[in-house]
């Protein structure tokens, strides 16, 4: 390989400069905070059409029946304790994120939150896992599915 590099550049050759592209100018690029990325507008667009097409939306790793993760299974069984079902028809919609890479990493800058899953309850960012433990054990789950329209109260609190 280093010879060829060699026979290369002794012939004169060089690559030509990465200023223009098939004619158009070259693209140019915004700084971005670390770990950010654009999102684009398709990808913003499909993520707020799920998040409004059902009350509960959740963003997961794998799906309600099997989770690919501990933190999306630890999610789906306080959403179904708490009186949700993902049975087809119920208010609670989830998209599989290892099944769209676009979204995977999409969803993480439209909440400004690193890590899935992540709920929404009637277009709102609840959070991740920690946050949903954290609500569980203090009994606010219930109270706030309640609130927000998504389950009856003495669904949740006969159970806590």
């Amino acid at each position: 390989m280093l010879s060829l590099i060699r026979q290369v550049s002794a012939a004169g050759l060089r690559p030509a400069p990465l200023t223009r592209l098939s004619g158009m100018a070259a693209p140019t690029l915004r700084r971005l905070p670390f770990g950010l990325r654009d999102l684009s507008t398709e990808t913003r667009s499909k993520i707020e059409q799920q998040i409004k097409g059902s009350p509960v939306y959740l963003y997961m790793k794998g799906t309600p029946a099997a989770p690919a993760c501990g933190f999306s299974r630890a999610v789906v069984q306080i959403l179904e304790y708490n009186g949700l079902s993902f049975a087809p028809g119920a208010p609670v919609g989830f998209t599989n994120v290892l099944e769209d890479a676009e979204i995977r990493e999409g969803i993480k800058e439209f909440s400004e939150w690193p890590t899935i899953p992540q709920l929404y309850v009637n277009g709102e960012f609840v959070g991740g896992c920690d946050i949903l433990i954290n609500m569980q054990e203090s009994g606010e789950i219930g109270e706030f599915l309640a609130k927000h329209g998504v389950v009856a109260l003495e669904d949740t609190t006969a159970k806590n």
